[in-house]
């Protein structure tokens, strides 16, 4: 009996444990390994076809394959009109990723309700967090949710997602330019809020003009200043080199030059980088692009 009592004790021991482990996951998804044939992008996806051309991208594609499959999980609801099919809440890049690769996906099952609105509003939050979803990406979801009355305003919609009506009326002004001005750009995803203020300023004074000189630039390949002061008809100064340094911490590694075609160079000293590591280097690399073209 007193081994058996023992026995006892030790197990109720091993549940408390256990009980207080769980309650670390409670509220948590459960996650499997999905086949990527029976999960289908999100009638609000958000992802123009030029974002799976990026080296953004690819990187994330040849690290799924290294790592042999996503390791954050996507997310996604049962399609009740397709028994055994699902459709993405969040996670696009991840599943065309394993899709093209031929692996099985790892997917989060949202298993309550979840109406377009609230998966509209997860999709939105999870990208802006992530901050990898252009401007022109992001104004085409949100003219698409009001245009199919998913919002009934422009108000509502900033209101239920939780973004000022500026964040908004900005980010529609991107989707709202004329096809045959995005065209001008190199890719939609280069064009910026800043550069649909511009232009539709400058097609509010003078709309014809704009237009007229769409066809003077269209295929020139300009970088996106220089496109757009064009359009405006802005005076820039041609010839000038632009030029800013590149640090990891308080060291200069480098340096990035923009020259009057629009072309950056980047320079790189290979004996001041020695000892930094490579993601340190990749991220300033990036911010500086950033910083440079706008």
């Amino acid at each position: 009996m007193m081994a058996f009592r023992g026995q006892i004790q030790q197990v109720e021991s091993e549940m408390a444990a256990l009980r207080e482990k769980l309650a670390q996951y409670e509220g948590s998804l459960p996650t499997r390994k999905i086949d990527s044939q029976v999960i289908h992008p999100s009638r609000w996806a958000n992802r123009h076809d030029a974002s799976f051309a990026t080296s953004e991208f690819a990187r994330l594609k040849a690290d799924i394959e290294h790592a042999g499959g996503n390791v954050q999980p996507i997310l996604v609801r049962p399609l009740k009109e397709r028994p055994g099919h699902f459709e993405i809440v969040f996670g696009h890049r991840r599943h065309r990723a394993c899709r093209e690769l031929g692996v099985n996906v790892l997917a989060s099952v949202w298993t309550d309700e979840l109406g377009d609105a609230a998966l509209f509003a997860a999709m939105d939050r999870e990208n802006r967090e992530r901050a990898d979803l252009s401007s022109y990406e992001q104004g085409l979801m949100y003219q698409r949710a009001l245009e199919e009355h998913l919002f009934p305003t422009q108000r509502q919609l900033a209101e239920a997602l939780g973004v000022s009506h500026t964040w908004v009326r900005k980010a529609l002004l991107v989707a709202q330019l004329p096809a045959a001005i995005v065209e001008c750009f190199r890719s939609p995803l280069d064009i910026s809020f800043r550069h649909a203020e511009a232009i539709n300023a400058a097609m509010e004074k003078d709309r014809r003009g704009v237009l007229k000189r769409v066809e003077r630039v269209r295929g020139q390949g300009l970088a996106p200043s220089q496109l757009v002061a064009h359009l405006a008809d802005q005076k820039m100064t041609l010839g000038r080199t632009e030029k800013m340094d590149l640090h990891v911490g308080d060291k200069k590694v480098g340096m990035l030059a923009r020259v009057k075609d629009g072309t950056i160079s980047i320079t790189i000293s290979a004996a001041a980088a020695d000892g930094a590591p490579d993601d340190a280097v990749e991220k300033a690399l990036i911010e500086a692009l950033r910083r440079l073209r706008a």
